[in-house]
């Protein structure tokens, strides 16, 4: 999916700031994430990018050592910026 720019929304329980600083480290390591929004009061986070989700989800999921959840996924064309 390297022509393609994802966004996708996702469920991962954050109690305290050191959970939301480790969730931000772990994106910003992440080479494929463009953008993030990480909402803790709601226990979602927000990527853009260029990268599969399924696989980008497990990786969240095996650095945060916490059960992560797909809520939404929008997969929009390269050329004119439209969802599919």
């Amino acid at each position: 999916m390297s022509g393609q720019v994802c966004c996708m929304e996702l469920r991962i329980y954050l109690d305290c700031p050191a959970c939301c600083r480790k969730m931000k480290r772990v994106l910003l390591r992440m080479k494929e994430i463009e953008q993030h929004m990480i909402e803790r009061q709601s226990c979602r986070v927000s990527v853009c990018g260029r990268f599969d989700p399924g696989d980008v989800a497990i990786k969240i999921r095996k650095k945060m050592n916490r059960r992560v959840e797909i809520l939404d996924v929008q997969i929009f064309n390269n050329h004119d910026g439209q969802p599919e």
